[in-house]
């Protein structure tokens, strides 16, 4: 739910109020002397877990890794023998993809 500005046109003062949408318009409807204030949005544009991961959820992408091999999740957190990067090298290679 996001945090509104309102405006009390009586007496000048503002009020922040957190509600959802329909409690905000609600809220204009039983109140006629409070108008809200328009301003720039808060945005979060991304959010990165590189680093963050918790050791029981590396558990568990370590155990999907091992039971699907050739996914993007065992290329990232699953650990591989020195044979098997190689003969992934190798494959990759004569695919096209190195």
């Amino acid at each position: 739910m996001p945090t509104y500005d309102f405006l009390n046109t009586e007496t000048g003062e503002v009020e922040e109020r957190f509600m959802s949408l329909s409690q905000r318009e609600q809220f204009l409807k039983d109140n006629p002397h409070m108008q809200q204030m328009i301003g720039a949005t808060a945005t979060v544009s991304g959010v990165s877990i590189v680093g963050k991961v918790p050791d029981g959820f590396k558990e568990v992408l370590a155990k999907v890794s091992e039971n699907h091999k050739q996914s993007s999740v065992a290329n990232r957190h699953g650990k591989k023998s020195i044979k098997e990067s190689q003969t992934q090298r190798i494959v990759d290679k004569h695919l096209g993809k190195f």
